[in-house]
């Protein structure tokens, strides 16, 4: 098994070193081991923190983290618990693609009607087009954005 510096996990994830302080006094490297005082991370560390740095883009605050990898810890009985903990992240995670998209289509009708307003386009003309008389592409992002 290789070992790595605190610095070495630093640049392979993009991270400072102080973050990874951090979530070691936070105990999210419960086997982390030290030489001298200096931690050393190996490749259960690694792995922790890819879920780590997966949890924290999916919205997991650093607490709900923390019971994750406690129930880890705990053993299969708390299967059921991690399932729930992923089922309620994956739902808010669709939620919140969805509002994206809707404000990315917001942003294509507005890029598509501005260009044709660019291209000499009358605007009274634009306005009636909407909705029915749309390109398709932009009447159904124009549709989910004022959905």
């Amino acid at each position: 098994m290789r070992v790595y510096t605190i610095g070495q996990v630093a640049e392979m994830f993009g991270l400072p070193t102080s973050t990874l302080r951090y979530y070691d006094k936070q105990g999210l490297f419960p086997e982390l081991k030290r030489a001298s005082g200096i931690r050393q991370f190996g490749d259960t560390e690694l792995e922790a923190l890819r879920v780590i740095e997966c949890l924290k883009k999916a919205g997991m605050e650093i607490k709900d983290i923390r019971l994750f990898m406690e129930w880890c810890a705990e053993g299969p009985s708390t299967y059921p618990k991690r399932k729930a903990m992923f089922e309620e992240r994956k739902a808010h995670m669709e939620s919140e693609i969805a509002n994206m998209n809707r404000a990315l289509d917001m942003l294509k009708f507005k890029c598509w009607y501005y260009e044709q307003l660019n291209q000499g386009n009358d605007e009274a003309e634009l306005k009636a087009l909407i909705p029915d008389g749309l390109p398709e592409e932009i009447k159904e992002a124009y549709e989910n954005a004022h959905a």
